[in-house]
């Protein structure tokens, strides 16, 4: 509410003290700490100044949003190590709890749809099988990283979204736009996407209950135990939807259900802090006309898991972070669902294994970080990848994999950053050696500045190059209408940014101004003029410059109008792109050449009682390019604009919510000939006790 002074008490907090908290490594420091307070009510970019969030009393957040949310530290990963003068020299996008909470969403992918520079293309309901890419590039060209691990799928980015946690487990969401090599590796091309999780700082037991059209059903479940340096935190959840569409035959093609559990644990102790995470999704989806119109029963299984070891120490005046990881998964798909005789089925196993450290330290020149990562990516298949020497059993079935990828990528960082009164440099590179390419170590440079101007704006600027390995499906998916190229090259972007960003009070704006130069893009393209079943292609683009504005504004109402009690927050977000391609005409891409020219995102929080909040928000989008409909003739893709809110009453312990999305029932497409869901309804309960 607004009358609740925790949103306009303007004190600093000075922490004197820190033990066993998410922010105890502040204590190393040897001095007094002070950390500011943001409030954030949407997709908020990261100040130049550090971003912190002090810890507020439960109901707080809570009467403001309508679900329980308890706001721990927060530390923007923008930069190798965290700037020596608590100034983030790269704009970061963060998506907290309280966002979150408010938004009516099921899923990550869902919640992405309210960034104005991602672009989120399902094919399904509920987030089951999403393509997200970041100004205007495409799903192979973004790190989709958990707690700061890489858990790409080096088979396809398809299914690089099948998070094993359920979005109650989720403590923030941080996207970084533009490449991001010195700090996650060459696979963040165009972006980077960090899920964080919850700490188990505290002891608690929570559980969610949903259901609403289609016969959607949910349920979730959460336990976490924290005593003295230790904590650990355990949680499930269970999904199904019978799907708003069938096929031809009358048959069910986008139903799903699926389940996923996690478990997250923590340790600190004086100079060591050490976490660690395993997690599991399995699902199961009619993925409708998937590899194209003609087969409109197709199916499709997956299974991940996913295990890390993180570790953090300080040695004298150098601060170390390892990490160990293991990244598993599988996956069947059916071109003809549940009848193999038509065609085989395609079935695919990686395993993926990791490690990365890196260290940073302060001197008279600033604070320097250097790390690297040895990533081994293996994958067996029926269709991907060379001959193998010796086939692998499928296990339960008559069937082997015969084919297979093994490559091994090596990065190593270097990065220096430096502040000068109001000025803050940082600048590195990132050195790229692959197994799978005979091209020699390939090194990519960045720079970023921000300048400070009288406490209340910063301007920005930024010069990052990256590069990206072809997948395994871009190297060799050559079945269903498709030929792929196993000589693929590697693509590469030179992406130049400036930007403005003020903040004062209860409002707060920023405006940028990108370029995107890439080089062999890789696509999956085909000639318009031999029809639509013309083979769809991968290849290398020569050249594409795609030219950008992003703009935010941010208004709490709280504290702009303290008077009143009903408006609590304005949020409107606004992204322009439009491309220069060369050598493209007369062909029909899938992704590169169809993206979003203007996305518009508004969204309002009214607090209609003390316990009752009402969130309001509305998505236009406009694609530029073209798909070929099941007849065969040629259609553009057409504007649309979407509203959702969500209603919910809070009554501390326990929560009551309704969700609607798409409420106007509006027709319309995201991806060439699959249709979206029209009007979605959602009821949900969910009860929260803590020690």
């Amino acid at each position: 509410m607004c009358k609740n002074n925790s949103f306009i008490k303007r004190e600093p907090l000075v922490f004197r003290r820190f033990q066993r908290k998410g922010y105890s490594l502040f204590a190393c420091l040897g001095r007094e700490v002070v950390i500011g307070v943001l409030s954030a009510f949407t997709l908020a970019h990261a100040s130049a100044k550090g971003i912190s969030i002090k810890p507020l009393p439960a109901d707080t957040v809570a009467m403001a949003t309508g679900r329980e949310v308890t706001l721990g530290e927060v530390s923007v990963t923008g930069s190798m190590a965290p700037p020596a003068s608590g100034r983030t020299v790269r704009m970061v996008s963060v998506l907290t709890r309280a966002d979150m909470a408010a938004a009516p969403a099921q899923s990550v992918n869902d919640l992405l749809k309210y960034a104005a520079g991602v672009d989120v293309r399902q094919r399904g309901p509920m987030g089951v099988q999403t393509d997200v890419s970041i100004r205007g590039g495409n799903y192979e060209q973004v790190a989709i990283l958990l707690d700061g691990i890489n858990i790409g799928d080096p088979q396809s980015g398809h299914n690089a979204f099948d998070f094993p946690v359920d979005i109650s487990e989720i403590e923030r969401i941080e996207v970084l736009e533009g490449p991001a090599g010195r700090v996650y590796g060459t696979s963040s091309l165009s972006g980077a996407i960090n899920i964080v999780t919850r700490r188990p700082d505290e002891t608690a037991l929570g559980a969610r209950i949903e259901g609403g059209s289609h016969g959607y059903a949910s349920a979730a479940a959460r336990g976490a135990l924290a005593s003295g340096r230790w904590g650990n935190s355990l949680s499930g959840s269970y999904s199904r939807s019978d799907g708003y569409s069938r096929n031809r035959a009358g048959g069910l093609n986008a139903d799903y259900s699926g389940g996923k559990a996690f478990w997250r644990g923590g340790y600190a102790s004086g100079q060591l802090k050490a976490d660690w995470h395993a997690g599991m999704s399995l699902k199961g989806y009619g993925s409708n006309t998937f590899y194209g119109a003609s087969w409109d029963d197709q199916y499709e299984r997956t299974f991940k898991t996913t295990t890390a070891l993180r570790a953090e120490t300080r040695a004298g005046a150098l601060r170390l972070r390892s990490a160990l990881y293991w990244n598993h998964g599988a996956d069947r798909f059916e071109l003809y669902r549940g009848s193999e005789a038509q065609v085989p089925f395609n079935y695919h196993r990686y395993d993926v294994f990791g490690i990365n450290v890196t260290g940073f330290f302060d001197w008279a020149l600033g604070r320097t970080a250097i790390g690297g990562e040895l990533r081994n990516e293996d994958l067996v298949s029926t269709t991907l990848g060379e001959p193998l020497s010796r086939p692998h059993h499928i296990h339960g079935t008559d069937r082997s994999y015969g084919y297979g990828l093994n490559r091994t990528n090596i990065n190593l960082m270097l990065e220096h950053n430096v502040t000068l009164g109001p000025l803050s440099l940082s600048a590195g590179l990132v050195a790229a050696k692959n197994s799978w390419s005979d091209a020699p170590l390939r090194v990519y440079p960045g720079i970023d500045a921000s300048l400070a101007l009288g406490g209340v704006w910063t301007v920005y600027a930024s010069c990052n190059t990256s590069l990206r390995l072809p997948s395994a499906t871009e190297l060799y998916y050559s079945v269903g209408g498709h030929k792929a190229d196993s000589h693929l090259q590697p693509e590469e972007l030179t992406a130049y940014e400036g930007g403005v960003r003020y903040s004062y009070g209860g409002l707060s704006a920023s405006a940028s101004l990108y370029h995107n130069r890439y080089q062999n893009l890789i696509d999956w393209v085909r000639t318009v003029a031999d029809g639509p079943d013309a083979p769809w292609r991968s290849v290398n683009f020569a050249r594409i410059n795609a030219l950008g504005v992003e703009s935010s504004l941010r208004l709490d109402l709280c504290r702009l109008l303290p008077g009143q009690r009903l408006l609590r927050s304005l949020a409107v977000d606004y992204n322009y792109i439009t491309q220069d391609m060369d050598g493209t005409e007369g062909l029909e891409s899938r992704y590169s050449l169809e993206y979003l020219r203007h996305k518009l995102v508004a969204r309002l929080g009214l607090d209609l009682l003390p316990r009752l909040s009402l969130d309001a928000s509305c998505r236009y989008q406009d694609r530029k390019g073209a798909y070929t409909d099941t007849g065969g003739a040629t259609r553009a893709y057409s504007p649309y604009a979407v509203a959702d809110a969500r209603l919910a009453w809070n009554a501390g312990r326990y929560r009551l919510y309704l969700e609607a999305n798409n409420i106007f029932g509006i027709s319309y497409v995201d991806y060439g000939n699959v249709p979206q869901p029209g009007f979605w309804f959602i009821a949900g309960a969910a009860v929260v006790i803590k020690d």
